[in-house]
């Protein structure tokens, strides 16, 4: 069970953002990411709970930001419902979408399980809905990603496979590298993988 942490930071200026305390796991059922974010004074600013099946989707999302909520599942597309901080007008939401994502690491983890992509392979392009803080307001974002290669590494525990995804934003051209080992994100935009306790799960 992978336990560590994630620093954020601008991807302009270096500025940071705060950090998210993660721990995940595998399982028969499919895999279960949790975390707490932090402020960059170490305040709790909020967090995340996703819960994927076998076959990648999200099953159950909820994520907490500044007094907002989204709780979501794969139905239909993906559905969610999105709750104001007085929790007076929760919204609901639907899209013909394969998953989520957002600022964890998390959904990294989970559009790579979702694609299952093979190194060299064409790339593949995914509809993803988009919940970022500080008010988690729902965007649909279009991708495409690329696994370029995936290279074993020797450890004490014994080879650890890296892939290096690349990803690209069909809206504006942005174009990034993702660097993930089992459920662990090693490197991305703006995110830095800060303490790691215990080696990286695989997926069967």
């Amino acid at each position: 069970m992978p336990r560590g942490r994630y620093s954020f930071h601008d991807t302009h200026d270096h500025t940071p953002l705060g950090a998210e305390h993660f721990h995940c796991a595998t399982g028969p059922s499919g895999w279960r990411y949790t975390a707490q974010t932090t402020t960059p004074g170490g305040d709790h600013a909020g967090s995340v709970d996703l819960t994927l099946d076998q076959l990648g989707r999200p099953i159950r999302l909820e994520l907490h930001a500044s007094a907002w909520q989204v709780r979501g599942a794969a139905l239909d597309g993906v559905t969610w419902v999105r709750t104001d901080p007085t929790g007076d007008h929760a919204q609901e939401g639907n899209a013909a979408a394969h998953a989520f994502t957002g600022a964890s690491p998390a959904f990294l983890i989970a559009t790579a399980r979702l694609l299952r992509l093979e190194p060299g392979g064409p790339a593949t392009r995914v509809r993803l809905v988009s919940f970022r803080p500080p008010v988690l307001a729902p965007l649909t974002v279009d991708q495409s990603w690329s696994l370029i290669t995936r290279t074993a590494h020797a450890t004490d525990n014994g080879p650890l496979a890296v892939d290096e995804y690349q990803v690209n934003d069909l809206a504006t051209g942005d174009q990034h590298d993702v660097h993930i080992a089992g459920d662990v994100v090693l490197a991305a935009p703006g995110v830095e993988l800060e303490d790691l306790e215990t080696p990286p799960s695989t997926f069967a």
